[in-house]
């Protein structure tokens, strides 16, 4: 469906790789499906090239290779050029607002800002926005990482608050945006069959993985100052963890939906520093091979210090405090330079409590659910049943629900979904405050206890599913990691 009003897409950073990427080719595949109003407008920001037709061919050579799996239609991608406006800006000139504010001023609709820029340039670029009177009738999209830790995301917080109303904050988080992640919420609280299995009595445990199968690609200078901690657990898995364990919210509106992920968060079991040695593992990798190709080791990576004590992979053991999971171990994992790129959610299901089938029905994991988020998008349930032939023998069997098979409609992409919710007004999919706030409070002991730690990251080859630790600390509670199990 149609986005109901005209915009003003301003984007900041509309030369930079998340722009070229992600951004840029979300906006064409939207433009391409006749979602995006006729008169909606795209107005890239950078300093790089002079003028709109230099931008445009950038634009030809570093978007067209990220568009369209199925092919680029030229026609839609031509007509979604016409839409594309271009204003060089220098960051550092103040002045250069008012040549911003002359360009999107006699566009119509609501003014939408994204920053794909890095976090220290949030606030210069609100407070400029606000001295040339842009900030009325706008909404701003802040990317991640949202500051260094608490302080320094409440800095940015209340600096953005004070030009920006809450209700034009959106924080992205893409992994919200995924159709599997979607399709959670509506298997638990559009069905009756999930929800009362959805609690303490009948999941023995639940795990969330995000592995990447690439190293720091030349962010080596950005990667060794943020971790594997603060770039990918205290946003993205948090965030993931928060819906699989929310209560069913009243409604799906924004805030029904971020009260519920709230609670959660805050009900997060805090890890004593003293602790943090049995429920938390950090590793780094050493030089390896990924698919059979020679890989470096990350200190060897451009911009990483040699004697760099990053973490590369992050294992946790996390444990709510609340009715619905009391004692339930929540298994966090996610790292670089991994034996797969996948991201998945496994619940495993406490097995029958008494079986006269055999010991196969009372193994763990006889029965699960796999979310999986990528690299392809599906949810399976897995149970057991009797294979053919003589006798009694019960044989592990999965319902699949794969997506681009049942549904004739194409997936949205995570981002194509969010900047569609951005443009409508739609804040359920993006982080409110005080929901980083409580994220951050929670994972600050651990990253206090590692920078004052003298112990380094346990090492682990690239190309493995990281250090032996992250599987000794599974097996202590007498499970282990989905893919260990084949």
């Amino acid at each position: 469906m149609q986005t109901d009003s005209s915009f003003t897409f301003v984007l900041f950073g509309g030369t930079g790789d998340l722009s070229m990427r992600k951004i840029l080719p979300a906006l064409y595949e939207a433009h391409r499906a006749g979602l995006l109003a006729e008169t909606g407008k795209i107005v890239a920001v950078a300093r790089h090239e002079d003028n709109r037709d230099a931008y445009l061919a950038w634009v030809n050579e570093h978007v067209k290779p990220h568009v369209s799996k199925n092919g680029l239609d030229e026609a839609a991608w031509t007509s979604f050029l016409e839409r594309v406006l271009y204003v060089k800006l220098d960051l550092s000139r103040p002045e250069d607002f008012g040549v911003l504010r002359d360009a999107v001023g006699t566009l119509p609709g609501i003014r939408v800002f994204y920053l794909a820029t890095g976090p220290s340039l949030f606030v210069p670029i609100c407070r400029a926005l606000a001295s040339v009177g842009l900030n009325e009738n706008a909404r701003i999209v802040l990317e991640k990482p949202l500051g260094y830790d608490l302080r320094s995301s409440n800095a940015i917080n209340d600096a953005v608050g004070e030009i920006f109303a809450e209700g034009q904050i959106y924080r992205i988080d893409h992994y919200l945006g995924k159709e599997p992640v979607q399709n959670l919420l509506a298997l638990r609280f559009g069905n009756a069959l999930f929800e009362p299995l959805w609690r303490r009595e009948w999941v023995e445990s639940i795990q969330i993985t995000i592995a990447e199968e690439l190293g720091v690609e030349g962010r080596g200078d950005f990667y060794d100052n943020t971790g594997a901690l603060r770039d990918m657990v205290q946003n993205h898995l948090l965030q993931l963890l928060s819906i699989i364990a929310m209560e069913p919210p009243h409604s799906m509106d924004a805030d029904a939906v971020r009260d519920e992920k709230l609670r959660v968060l805050r009900s997060l079991k805090p890890i004593d520093p003293r602790d943090i040695s049995k429920v938390a593992v950090r590793g780094q990798y050493h030089a390896g091979g990924i698919r059979g190709t020679p890989v470096p080791a990350y200190s060897t990576e451009k911009g990483v210090k040699p004697d760099s004590t990053t973490e590369t992979f992050v294992a946790l053991k996390v444990e709510i405090e609340n009715w619905r999971w009391a004692g339930v171990p929540f298994f966090l994992r996610t790292g670089k330079r991994l034996a797969d790129r996948v991201a998945e959610i496994v619940v495993n299901f406490r097995p029958v409590p008494h079986s006269a089938l055999g010991a196969t029905a009372l193994r763990p994991g006889a029965n699960r659910l796999v979310i999986r988020l990528q690299p392809n998008e599906t949810i399976r349930l897995y149970c057991l049943a009797k294979q053919p032939g003589e006798g009694m023998n019960l044989a592990s069997v999965h319902l699949d629900l794969a997506f681009d098979q049942f549904f004739r409609e194409g997936q949205m992409e995570a981002y194509q979904r969010l900047l569609l919710d951005v443009i409508s007004g739609r804040l359920a999919l993006f982080v409110r405050r005080d929901e980083q706030e409580a994220a951050w409070r929670w994972v600050e002991p651990i990253l206090g206890e590692w920078a004052n730690s003298n112990k380094p990251p346990k090492p682990y080859a690239a190309g493995t599913w990281g250090p032996a630790a992250s599987s000794a600390m599974l097996a202590q509670h007498g499970t282990c990691w989905l893919e260990e199990e084949n």
